[in-house]
């Protein structure tokens, strides 16, 4: 089938106008940023996201903490089993349900999180500068839907 010269290919216009092309490309440049400031502590920018979140939410089960974040189960044991060597959060039962578990962050994940604060902000500086004032805040800005 010849290609119309009077419409863009479908390649071009993949390449120019996917939204989540684009958005992969910024994620990695984004978490390239983060993953340098964080890179003395050994903390990847995953965990430090999981560990915040972990610290946010209180006592939290896996299945729960996993849609919190859109995590893949594998994805969400794999960071969690670091986690939980390095000592920054713990697992114990359910007080209530003995047949689940909660994780909670431990006193070293939180000295670990009052730490690399200054680091986080030299990342978060760092991003802004990359994004804008208006692509930060359109990042900030977005809201889950559906």
């Amino acid at each position: 089938m010849a290609r119309s010269t009077d419409h863009p290919s479908i390649i071009d216009q993949i390449s120019s106008e996917c939204l989540l092309g684009h958005w992969r490309r910024v994620n990695r440049v984004l978490s390239g940023i983060y993953e340098a400031e964080m890179r003395d502590w050994g903390l990847k920018s995953s965990q430090l996201n999981l560990l915040v979140a972990v610290a946010k939410a209180g006592p939290v089960r896996r299945i729960d903490l996993g849609k919190r974040l859109h995590l893949d189960p594998s994805t969400l044991t794999r960071n969690l089993k670091v986690m939980l060597k390095q000592g920054w959060i713990e697992e114990k039962p359910d007080e209530v349900d003995q047949r689940s578990a909660r994780l909670k962050i431990t006193t070293k994940g939180r000295k670990l999180l009052d730490n690399i604060a200054p680091a986080w902000k030299r990342a978060q500086a760092r991003a802004r500068q990359m994004l804008g004032s208006e692509g930060a805040a359109l990042v900030l800005g977005l809201k889950e839907r559906g």
